[in-house]
This record gives C-alpha cells, sequence and structure tokens, in this order.
C-alpha cells in the first residue's frame, strides 16, 4: 500500500470518527421516512448523507467545468436530468439508441448526497466525461465551500417549485416507498413535518433562499429555474439551459427541430412510458434501491388543490411569503 494510500485510509477514519460523534451531539428529529435525522449546518439529514456532506468536504475533487444539478426534493429533479443529460450528450446519441431508453434518468449522473461506497474510499467519479454531470438536494451551505466559490469555476442549475406542490410531491413518494406492512404516514402528519422544517434537507425555505442569494451574487454561475416556468414554456428553458452548461443550440438545430425533440423526448408522459421505468430500479448504495416508477407522478402544477385543505393551503403561502419577504423572490399565491 502506497503513502498516500495510507494517508487516505487515516482521514477518512478520522472523518468517521468525528461523523460517529456528531451523531451523539447534533439535535435529532424522526423523518417522514421514519429514519431518524440529525440538524447539520441547518439542514436535517438522515445519517448516510451526513457522512456523505463530510466526505465531500475532503474527498471529492472538483474540476472546473463541473455542473450540479440541486434542487430541494420532490422540486422537478427527475425532468431536469434527463433535460440536461439530453442537452448535452445530444450529439453523441441518436433518440432511436438513446441511453435514457436503457436506463433510469437518475442513472445517468451520479447523486453527490450518498457520495460513499463499501468500496475505498468513495465512489469513483475520475472517469465521468467532461463536462461531469452531478445532482444534489444538499443547501447550498452543506457543499464545500471548494465547490460553491465563484472562483471553482463549477456551475449549479437550480430548480425549486411551489411548496405546496412539493409537499404533495413528497407525501405521494413516501406512500410509494413505504412497505406494505407499516401503515401509510398521513398527508396530516407530512404537513406538519413540512411547515415546521423538520424533514429531509429541510426547511424548504431556507434551502430555496440559500441559492436564490447565491444566484443572485454570481449568475453566471448559478441558474435559478422555476419549476412553473419551465412547465409553461420548455423550449425556450432548453435554450437557456444549452446556453449555460456550454453548448449553446445552433441556428441549424433550432431550424431542424431539435429543442422540439428534446423536450418531446425527455417529457415525463414519455420518460413514464419506457420499460426501464416501469420495471427498472435505481440503486444509489447497497442498502438504498428505489424502483424507477416512483420518481414519475403527475408532474402538473396546482395538484395540490386536489389535497390541502384551505386552511393548509394558507397556512403554507403565508410561511412562504414571510420567509421570502424582501428577497425579491416569489413562488406560490401570495397569501390575503
Amino acid at each position: 500500500m502506497s503513502t498516500t494510500d495510507q494517508r487516505d485510509i487515516k482521514e477518512l477514519e478520522k472523518i468517521q470518527q468525528q461523523y460517529a460523534q456528531l451523531l451523539t451531539e447534533l439535535p435529532r428529529a424522526v423523518g417522514s421516512f421514519r429514519t431518524d435525522l440529525h440538524l447539520y449546518k441547518g439542514s436535517w439529514l438522515p445519517p448516510p448523507v451526513l457522512l456523505a456532506a463530510m466526505l465531500m468536504q475532503t474527498h471529492f475533487k472538483h474540476r472546473s467545468t463541473d455542473i450540479f444539478l440541486s434542487s430541494f426534493m420532490k422540486s422537478g429533479t427527475t425532468w431536469l436530468r434527463s433535460l440536461m443529460f439530453t442537452i448535452l450528450n445530444r450529439s453523441r446519441f441518436d433518440f432511436s439508441d438513446h441511453p435514457l431508453l436503457r436506463k433510469g434518468p437518475h442513472e445517468c449522473f451520479p447523486v453527490v448526497d450518498l457520495f460513499q461506497s463499501t468500496d475505498y474510499p468513495i465512489s469513483d467519479t475520475e472517469d465521468l466525461s467532461f463536462p461531469r454531470l452531478f445532482a444534489s438536494h444538499f443547501a447550498h451551505n452543506v457543499l464545500p465551500a471548494s465547490i460553491t466559490d465563484p472562483s471553482s469555476g463549477c456551475k449549479f442549475v437550480y430548480v425549486c417549485r411551489d411548496p405546496k406542490d412539493v409537499l404533495i410531491s413528497t407525501w405521494k413518494f413516501i406512500h410509494k416507498m413505504t412497505p406494505k406492512e407499516l401503515p401509510q404516514i398521513s398527508l396530516d402528519q407530512v404537513f406538519q413535518m413540512f411547515r415546521g422544517g423538520v424533514m429531509e434537507y429541510g426547511p424548504y425555505w431556507d434551502h430555496v433562499l440559500g441559492f436564490w442569494k447565491a444566484a443572485l451574487e454570481s449568475p453566471d454561475k448559478i441558474l435559478f429555474f422555476k419549476y412553473e416556468e419551465i412547465k409553461r414554456d420548455p423550449d425556450a428553458h432548453v435554450k437557456k439551459l444549452a446556453e449555460f452548461m456550454g453548448v449553446p443550440i445552433s441556428v441549424q438545430e433550432e431550424d431542424n427541430g431539435m429543442v422540439k425533440k428534446i423536450v418531446e423526448f425527455c417529457s415525463l408522459e414519455h420518460l413514464a412510458s419506457l420499460e426501464i421505468n416501469k420495471n427498472g430500479a435505481q440503486r444509489f448504495s447497497s442498502g438504498h434501491v428505489v424502483p424507477n416508477h416512483a420518481f414519475f407522478r403527475r408532474g402538473e402544477v396546482g395538484d395540490w388543490k386536489s389535497h390541502l385543505t384551505k386552511e393548509m393551503k394558507e397556512q403554507i403561502d403565508r410561511i412562504t411569503h414571510d420567509k421570502f419577504k424582501g428577497s425579491g423572490l416569489t413562488i406560490g399565491a401570495t397569501p390575503k
């Protein structure tokens, strides 16, 4: 074993010891998936995700060309993954034999929230093609400063969504992931967790504001999207994404219908109809496997209207208004 390997092993052991100590010191709560959460740098994180955040600080070696897709949970990540991967690789793959026909969107590029494996010391990303794409639900301040600092060269695409739709989508996702032998969590239970901020990666409002403020400071490094606006005009947002990622849509491509082809190919309806997303599964780690169909739902704007009571709606809108007041950011309805 080389001296470098020995040093890396010692560093890994040191981080694991610090992690074990932190678990005994940090505030703890039970999350929406019935697992422990710990409050780390203002975010409620499951233990494996907390460890990944710590490992990234010392083990993740960024490149100036890296592009990260960031969001709070259930904010449109599956759709954006597909769009970003397809836009970036449109000259490499034909739509008739595209990787997304054979693998789920979450397999197209790695999520750093579980940036670890049973293999030493963490999941290997050195062989990914340039520019590397990563996805994350980490809050801006949880990510290493070496990545978020504008001087790093790294870019971020952030997508946010009306918190009321995020809440309903999260509740539906939990239902899909709950074993049959366990009782389903109620909407009121998820609502109370969400409004209080004590759920995976929460509080939602702090998460969104962190990236919003960073985007205002570095608009050339962080592209801030609203899910509802992408749904309203996907063609325009595909062109914005392409420009931001350094692979702009040419006039010839646009004349040949490339933008329309990307939008149609990456539509949730098309992706959900594929065999791989009906019966396949995504393995994030040895103990974390999610069936691909769980990532697909209706994806509609305003679906919360079919589920939330008037009181629930008004409470979420009031919190959103108060939290975002003075920031210049508006999401969802403004309370009367």
